[in-house]
């Protein structure tokens, strides 16, 4: 079964088609030979080969874990006595094809993967002894194709210890030495949600080198090879990893194995460039190790605190609130007349009613979070859904404070008139007022806070709200204990709308850390779709803004809602994160006896051979079958779809290659009715290509 071709792709197909065009040489791209660290071996005592892989180019071999390829194999003909360990694997790297895409994971260059031999303890010295082994491999770089060797290595045996050999004893040692382990400097913490693993690296002891460029690679394919991977700082020196879970990797582990790289070494001169990861997962949050984890987790949450009391510091500078800063003030002198006593009240009750209105918008929050749980809702930042209605919100409010429209214009006449209101009564009302009316601006400050109370737990986000609300009554309880302070306040003007504008972009900035969360969630046509979806969000409030300005008729402002209301709509509906769409061919599986079953009934029949780790391959087929002219020509001429999957080794398909005179995959024929001889198709496909072959005579 294939996918419908999703659009986000159309680039890479491109850029592939254009790749491909480049001529291939079917001759061994790899060169393979066994090596030793040492000149000669002792009896009983284990030794050090390794087979070497020369790739010329951009060609590449594969890891333990290969991804899309097939993963390399040493198969021992050892003489009696003789035992071997399996490959130590050396830390792999991310394959990228020219596109950009990561393919896979393994090796590229001069490379070595070291085996531990042990002789027996009675082997004679003044012998030689032969090892010999059968390696295979897969090789590939705009194309893929197997590759094997029959590889021998002679040794002498000797008494005395070995010497080193010149070249590949060091060699051997360096490679040895950064194999990936455990190393006491970094605790690790894994911890799954949904389709989401979580990695804590938290360094034992103050580190004077930061590790860049990290990445996991999973023993077991139960981390996706093929997704982004988000790091983030997380305290002194420690690092929050963000996995995505593999569809087609095991179901449940225990544990989570693999090497966690980093592209300057784990250690400060450099080397380690792995981590070895065996650890069990643990509930979210959960300490382990024997760092007291308390101090890791108050540090995030104090300056999460210290933000929010500045982001609710910074919404008294708002075009709407700060005129109205020394008025009030002095509002609540003139009402207490000398009394300072009084004055400070007025603040104090002021304070009273922004903190309680962000409790019980705080509160409003946690009954919808709660409900959210009983539904199913997701644990927050793991649902893609989530994420894009977080992203399309605070983009819709960071386009807010860029001047595109304008929230609660009619509200502010309300506000106004609230606020005339004496007493304490009155500066009660004015607290809750800067809130939620009297400053319509503040909104779009309160979208973070918003995001952090689904995505917090419920006790930090109503600190969290406190701190804003704190932050925003600040100046109102300070100026009314030194009233005089107003003169020092600058003067209101055009400087307050620019900074209200550049305030937008932080908001922008979280948008695009959203929009990167969701990447690592959907595939590339999901993602496309998405930010499509965001496009037309920012249409639909365009059109409220344009077309709802203050003094607008009262049909332009009719338009301007309805219009905005529709597309924003339309927005939502095409981003809104849908699962991947059903197949739409079936596909069979090929042997020479069911084509020839098939012609026998005057069917026309495809034959794709293809390969998981082949990215051509799989271009072509999402390319052709998401052309609905071609599925509707397959479904009405009754087609027969057969797959050669050669991702595993075949011989069968191996020698039906070799009887046309290939060696790599893609490789697509066409049976026609009649027709003694199949169609060959060219190694690239289009829609066009695969129709107009259906034509020929």
């Amino acid at each position: 079964m294939v996918n419908a071709m999703q659009p986000s792709r159309l680039f890479t197909f491109f850029a592939l088609a254009l790749l491909a065009l480049v001529p291939v040489s079917v001759h061994a791209q790899v060169r393979a030979s066994l090596v030793a660290a040492d000149q000669s071996i002792q009896p009983g005592q284990p030794f050090t080969v390794a087979l070497r892989l020369q790739h010329e180019g951009h060609w590449h071999t594969y890891w333990v874990n290969p991804g899309t390829g097939l993963t390399t194999n040493i198969a021992w003909d050892l003489p009696a006595g003789f035992t071997a360990s399996d490959i130590q694997w050396p830390a792999p790297k991310a394959i990228i094809d020219q596109a950009g895409t990561i393919t896979g994971n393994g090796y590229e260059g001069d490379t070595l993967l070291p085996v531990t031999i042990t002789p027996p303890a009675d082997l004679a010295p003044g012998t030689t002894v032969t090892l010999r082994a059968q390696a295979d491999w897969l090789m590939c770089d705009e194309v893929c194709m197997p590759g094997d060797a029959s590889l021998q290595l002679s040794l002498p045996v000797r008494a005395e210890s070995p010497a080193p050999h010149a070249t590949f004893g060091p060699r051997l040692d360096a490679v040895l030495a950064d194999l990936p382990r455990v190393d006491s400097t970094w605790i690790l913490n894994a911890s799954r949600t949904g389709n989401t693993v979580t990695l804590a690296v938290t360094p034992s002891q103050p580190v004077t080198h930061t590790p860049t460029g990290l990445r996991f690679f999973a023993d077991d394919n139960y981390i996706a090879y093929e997704l982004p991977q988000t790091v983030e700082p997380d305290g002194p020196g420690g690092f929050i990893l963000t996995l995505p879970v593999s569809p087609d990797g095991p179901e449940n582990p225990e544990q989570l194995v693999g090497v966690l790289t980093a592209k300057n070494g784990w250690l400060p001169d450099g080397k380690l460039p792995g981590l070895r990861v065996d650890i069990p997962f643990t509930q979210p949050g959960a300490a382990v190790g024997t760092i007291d984890a308390a101090p890791a987790a108050a540090t995030p949450l104090i300056g999460t605190l210290a933000l929010a009391f500045l982001g609710g510091l910074i919404l008294n500078l708002m075009p709407c609130v700060f005129p109205v800063l020394g008025i009030k003030i002095m509002g609540f002198v003139n009402q207490a007349g000398s009394d300072k006593r009084k004055v400070v009240m007025h603040g104090l009750v002021f304070t009273l009613g922004v903190l309680l209105s962000f409790w019980v918008l705080a509160g409003m929050l946690a009954v919808l979070r709660a409900g959210g749980d009983q539904l199913g809702w997701g644990f927050q930042l793991q649902s893609p859904a989530f994420v894009y209605v977080l992203a399309a919100f605070l983009l819709i409010f960071a386009l807010n404070l860029s001047g595109v429209f304008e929230f609660g214009l009619t509200a502010v006449g309300v506000g106004s008139n609230l606020q005339m209101k004496g007493g304490y009564a009155g500066s009660f009302f004015t607290g809750i007022l800067a809130t939620v009316v009297a400053t319509p601006c503040s909104a779009p400050f309160l979208a973070p806070a918003l995001g952090a109370a689904l995505a917090l737990p419920l006790g930090e986000s109503f600190v969290i709200f406190t701190a804003i609300a704190l932050g925003l009554s600040a100046p109102y309880l300070l100026l009314s204990i030194f009233p005089q302070a107003i003169k020092v306040l600058p003067r209101p003007g055009a400087w307050m709308e620019t900074f209200k504008q550049f305030m937008a972009f932080p908001l922008y900035a979280t948008v695009a850390a959203l929009v990167w969360v969701l990447a690592g969630q959907l595939n590339e046509g999901g993602m496309l779709m998405a930010l499509f979806g965001l496009v037309l969000i920012a249409m639909g409030v365009w059109f409220y803004g344009r077309w709802h300005a203050p003094g607008a008729s009262a049909g332009r402002a009719r338009f301007g809602v309805i219009a905005g209301a529709a597309v924003l709509a339309l927005g939502v509906w095409t981003g809104w994160p849908q699962p991947p769409a059903p197949s739409a061919v079936t596909w069979e599986k090929w042997s020479e006896e069911t084509v020839a079953r098939y012609r026998a009934e005057g069917r026309p029949i495809y034959v794709d051979f293809t390969a998981r780790w082949c990215a051509t391959c799989q271009t072509n087929k999402k390319l052709v079958f998401g052309s609905a002219d071609v599925l509707a020509h397959f479904a009405k001429n009754r087609v027969v779809t057969l797959k050669a999957d050669w991702t595993n080794q075949d011989p069968a398909i191996t020698a039906e290659l070799a009887k046309y005179q290939r060696s790599a995959v893609p490789f697509n024929l066409l049976y026609l009715p009649g027709k003694p001889d199949p169609i060959i198709l060219p190694e690239i496909l289009t829609p066009g290509i695969v129709l107009d072959a259906f034509q020929q005579d």
